[in-house]
């Protein structure tokens, strides 16, 4: 994606049986600001460790809205598939406040994990997933669903992971209990490719309904 004075953020590529997020930035000498590159040292590189426990499995609902009280966070949730070469769709570049579901995952709520993607910026400023890197163990995301419920997640870590390296089957693969990931963009910004080098990935457990 992107092209001109376009900017791709968040481009998910399903390719050699990975995922990975990326961010190129074409438009002109536009470079994302000091802030968004720092990672907090409360993010590790690491995986976080699975909850001891989660709430029971919710039966299934398309995702609505997500709300991240810790960073002031509420924004609709569209559907995304895959694009005709294989790529996962990612919301439009223009629309900062709006995440994507990947309805390849399971909706939130359910046994397994559940997949929700958002830009961290483009040259127009901050997107809606710019802080989520700021998460620490504990924050709550809540998602309401069509059927009216609400999923409630409590964070157990936040990981900073080299594109390369993306953890394919930790995020994208099904636990034996409901689980939501968040996947955006983040890190050192490499302006000759355009790319942030790293993702950021959110990992939280099932609480239950509020």
């Amino acid at each position: 994606m992107g092209g001109g004075a376009i900017i791709a953020l968040g481009v998910v590529l399903l390719a050699i049986g990975a995922f990975v997020v990326a961010h190129a930035m074409t438009g002109g000498d536009a470079l994302p600001p000091a802030s968004a590159q720092e990672i907090p040292s409360t993010v590790s590189t690491a995986l976080p460790v699975n909850p001891a426990g989660a709430a029971s499995p919710l039966s299934p609902s398309t995702p609505v809205t997500i709300e991240i009280p810790a960073i002031g966070v509420r924004a609709p949730i569209m559907a995304l598939g895959l694009n005709r070469d294989g790529t996962v769709q990612v919301p439009p570049l223009g629309s900062h406040n709006l995440t994507g579901w990947y309805d390849g995952s399971v909706t939130p709520g359910q046994d397994g994990s559940s997949v929700i993607l958002g830009h961290v910026d483009n040259f127009a400023g901050a997107s809606v997933f710019y802080d989520i890197k700021d998460l620490v163990a504990g924050n709550e995301i809540e998602v309401v669903r069509a059927n009216g419920t609400v999923a409630t997640f409590a964070v157990d870590g936040v990981q900073a992971v080299p594109k390369a390296l993306f953890p394919t089957a930790a995020v994208y693969g099904n636990v034996p209990y409901p689980a939501l990931r968040l996947v955006t963009c983040g890190g050192p910004f490499a302006p000759a490719s355009g790319h942030y080098t790293d993702n950021i990935v959110v990992y939280a457990h099932l609480t239950g309904p509020p």
